[in-house]
């Protein structure tokens, strides 16, 4: 499936290129080989002694790739790859850990001989660290409740993601910061992140952010989309304040919504959420429950 849609975004890549009347010379084809399915174990101490946040980044390529809570080590997990290069590669310093998918350079259309396998399945402890993944054209399923985590960044490419704060972070959450491309995503039990500033920007896809948990503090959140469905779903007792850019979306209430112009409430006596949405096209949602 990810062979296919990797495929599909080169040759995507390819026809822009051509439109913007650019000339690039460019291979028939680069075949990628497989080998045997390999099971890798990872293991990751934690560097530091102390409770400042450690900086954890994740870059992935292409696959699976899913985060859970409940390591002893910084980070534990399994890494499954048919690709040699897939192997994971890991950096550490004092106060940053990288763990990164093997490189693998693709010269012009790839070719395939049989399906790629890249799956990692990693747990992280719930000492406080900034982290950041970073991923490309995958399958995310990302379950961050009960960690620590002081800031989040999440940027990836065509993907379909699911984000979930089944549990409170268990510090304050200064940033949180979500890049994605034509893509799947959605952000689920927000309230539990426990943020002080969201913001969050898509290109033509398929966007939910559910605001469901236990907002400790007011919060700000900053949605810019181009052409998308986009919805947003709030507790009732959230007093939610919305206000939307844009001249080519329908927009679309369910629960109880004012609107005065551009400008749409939900009023209740909980923590205030200030929401700015920036829509290119495409059709708005707003929910409360």
């Amino acid at each position: 499936m990810f062979a296919k849609k990797l495929l599909m975004i080169v040759a995507v890549l390819a026809v822009t290129t051509m439109a913007c009347g650019l000339t690039v010379d460019i291979p028939i084809s680069t075949e990628i080989k497989t080998g045997p399915t390999v099971k890798e174990e990872i293991l990751v101490p934690d560097p530091a002694n102390d409770d400042e946040p450690l900086i954890v980044e994740v870059n992935f390529g292409a696959g699976e790739l899913s985060i859970d809570s409940g390591a002893d080590a910084l980070i534990e997990g399994t890494a499954i790859y048919n690709v040699e290069d897939f192997s994971p590669e890991i950096k550490k310093t004092d106060r940053k850990v990288e763990i990164s998918t093997g490189n693998l350079d693709i010269d012009g259309f790839p070719k395939f001989a049989s399906r790629i396998v890249n799956e990692w399945e990693l747990h992280l402890s719930d000492r406080p660290m900034d982290l950041s993944v970073f991923a490309g054209a995958y399958k995310g399923d990302l379950e961050l409740g009960g960690l620590s985590l002081s800031n989040l960044r999440i940027a990836d490419g065509a993907a379909e993601v699911n984000v979930n704060f089944a549990e409170p972070n268990q510090v304050e959450m200064g940033s949180f910061r979500y890049d994605t491309g034509a893509s799947s995503v959605t952000l689920s039990n927000l309230g539990n992140a426990n943020f002080r500033s969201l913001t969050f920007q898509g290109g033509a896809g398929s966007y939910e952010l559910d605001f469901s948990g236990d907002l400790q503090d007011d919060a700000s959140v900053l949605i810019q989309t181009g052409l998308s469905e986009l919805t947003i779903s709030v507790p009732d007792d959230l007093d939610v304040r919305v206000q939307v850019d844009s001249g080519l979306a329908n927009i679309n209430t369910l629960g109880d919504w004012a609107q005065s112009g551009s400008t749409y409430t939900h009023k209740g006596d909980g923590p205030a959420l200030d929401i700015s949405i920036e829509l290119a096209a495409g059709n708005l949602r707003l929910e409360s429950h």
